[in-house]
């Protein structure tokens, strides 16, 4: 039977202890992370979420205490009283390597079974297993250390937000379901048969209506879900840093947003974030980098030499710029040892399986590159393309003709994928932001403009006039903060004329009885006043992975979903019961799975 805490307070963590502390008498609790039986002594590494200190029990240790030190056993939870001394062998891997506690009083407060893999970051176990037993892998320091960060992210914005003199307030987490972009999750009504709640995707409209209410300055910790496939970046469910701020512009925002991450990475890093973030429109990101969250930490730069062979005997080249697409590189600098022929051609099956028909290359090893179509074109066409490159020798440069909406994105997938395997990205942080977004974007299968944003987006005022007559032409007040390469944050100035409302639905296809279905409420708000006002959302989860080091959220996640939207701990979601579906009204319909 396991002891009980009675006369026993935890008076510290075991972490907190140090040399200053010798002499004093403390209490401490914890895990045990391993026991060493030397005999006369009996060692005991005691865990707790800080670190780990170590027990020390010998023959002056009374017997019923020694006789238990020596019992225990990997993961026990227990209570030890004794006094501070200085430590004999100094241990130089943990905080607490110079000092240890003579154990008086111990209490094995719960006994455990072995588990099922060592509670260390050195585990080889495979995820599902880490997943399966996620309350075990919580215990990993790794993993305390990440959601202790995350918890940081999260104290550091609410105290930031509230400086700034921001109202946290909750929006509902059941809500109308207006789908936009991702499927929503819905949640059938008892009492209203038939119709159902949607879980929010974001809290777009009622914190647009937070600021008609006149609560101008709103933040919120707010959770989110949507019903989308899952990627290493991305969860069902996951929590935004929510903003919104009437009587701004988009600088005000954009402002405020920079401020907040100058201020969480100096607190949590200690890394100094200078100001003002350097910023890129749409076009010039996807000119330079084919993303429009590229990472700016390496080079290797798209190249356009679309002139330099309009006119080439190399008709892939030729016919791409004809038709209205363009020819373009990227060079790896010093990159010819490692990109090998071989290399080349699992590039190439990675260009050709995001979009691409191909991949052309000069590699320049020897005094000669070699070029993947040098018999189509001369020697003077090739020098001038390798000096607009800026390839010399040593380097790879790697060419797409296409269509700038696949030469762009496949160029900058490829850029991304070389500079891992060349080991060229530096370690550090590059916020940037992304403006003037495109306001449509054409979809050749409907044949018809759809948004690129939210239909509450405002256009530039400049670009208003093209809403009729040229929509490609129309921008929006939309502003991504990215770092490394990942979307942190996506916000924009939002439409408040009630007129300019109607149009912007109009211009997207929606019918009158659509926009009252799905946007009535706000829309009618809209007649009663409504403040110029924006904002964003920040992603918690992906901003504490990157700061984190983490390679997935998993990791900064308490309780993370896998690739297929399931929890292996609980099982979730799993079947009820046949009396829980009649008294919502719904009878499952059989699913024809074809072999």
């Amino acid at each position: 039977m396991a002891d009980t805490m009675k006369g026993l307070k935890r008076t510290c963590y075991c972490n907190e202890l140090d040399r200053k502390d010798i002499g004093k008498e403390v209490v401490v609790g914890g895990w045990v992370q391993k026991q060493r039986d030397k005999g006369p002594l009996v060692f005991i590494d005691l865990r707790d979420r800080t670190g780990i200190v170590q027990l020390t029990f010998d023959e002056n240790t009374q017997k019923e205490v020694f006789d238990k030190a020596k019992s225990v056993k990997p993961e026990y939870v227990l209570m030890a009283k004794g006094t501070v001394i200085q430590r004999e062998a100094v241990n130089h891997e943990i905080k607490t390597g110079e000092i240890e506690i003579s154990v008086t009083d111990l209490r094995i407060l719960s006994y455990a079974q072995t588990p099922p893999f060592p509670i260390s970051d050195q585990t080889k176990v495979n995820d599902e297993i880490r997943l399966k037993y996620r309350y075990l892998d919580l215990r990993r320091k790794s993993l305390q250390d990440n959601l202790i960060m995350r918890h940081e992210i999260a104290r550091v914005a609410r105290e930031y937000f509230y400086e700034n003199g921001f109202l946290e307030i909750e929006t509902p987490m059941m809500m109308k379901s207006t789908p936009e972009g991702a499927r929503d999750y819905l949640i059938p009504s008892r009492i209203h048969n038939g119709k159902f709640y949607a879980l929010p995707q974001s809290p777009q409209i009622y914190k647009q209506l937070l600021m008609i209410s006149g609560y101008d300055r709103y933040i919120q910790l707010a959770r989110c879900f949507r019903d989308e496939d899952l990627r290493a970046d991305r969860q069902p469910e996951f929590t935004q840093i929510d903003l919104e701020m009437s009587f701004v512009d988009q600088e005000d925002i954009m402002e405020m947003n920079e401020g907040f991450v100058q201020r969480l990475f100096k607190e949590v890093l200690n890394v100094d974030i200078p100001l003002p973030l350097p910023r890129l429109t749409y076009e010039d990101a996807m000119n330079r980098y084919g993303s429009d969250k590229p990472d700016t930490r390496f080079g290797m730069e798209i190249t356009d030499f679309s002139d330099l062979v309009k006119d080439c005997g190399f008709s892939v080249f030729s016919n791409a710029v004809a038709d209205g697409g363009s020819v373009r590189g990227i060079v790896a600098k010093n990159g010819a040892k490692e990109l090998t022929r071989k290399v080349i051609d699992k590039l190439t099956e990675e260009a050709k399986g995001i979009g691409a028909k191909g991949l052309a290359y000069i590699r320049w090893v020897e005094e000669k590159p070699t070029c993947s179509f040098s018999k189509f074109i001369s020697e003077e066409e090739l020098s001038e393309i390798l000096k607009r490159l800026g390839c010399e020798q040593g380097d790879v440069a790697l060419i797409v003709a296409d269509k700038n909406k696949v030469t762009l994105p496949v160029l900058g997938a490829l850029r991304l994928s070389v500079a891992k395997r060349l080991d060229i990205i530096p370690d550090q942080y590059n916020f940037l932001w992304i403006t003037e977004f495109p306001f449509f974007e054409w979809d050749e299968e409907q044949e018809t403009w759809v948004a690129m944003h939210h239909p509450f987006t405002m256009p530039l005022d400049e670009c208003l006039e093209y809403l009729d007559t040229d929509p490609g032409k129309v921008k929006a007040k939309a502003y991504d903060l990215v770092l490394n390469g990942t979307e942190l944050s996506s916000g924009s100035i939002r439409i408040t004329d009630y007129e300019l409302q109607q149009k912007m639905f109009e211009a997207l296809g929606l019918t009158d009885e659509e926009i009252e279905a799905k946007f009535g409420f706000l829309v009618d708000a809209y007649k009663y006043g409504a403040p110029p006002h924006g904002g964003a959302g920040i992603g918690l989860d992906r901003l504490a992975m990157i700061m984190c080091h983490a390679e997935s959220l998993r990791d900064v996640v308490a309780f993370p979903k896998v690739q297929n939207a399931s929890e292996l701990m609980s099982e979730c979601p799993s079947v009820v019961d046949e009396a829980q579906l009649k008294e919502l009204g719904i009878e499952l319909i059989p699913q024809n799975h074809e072999e």
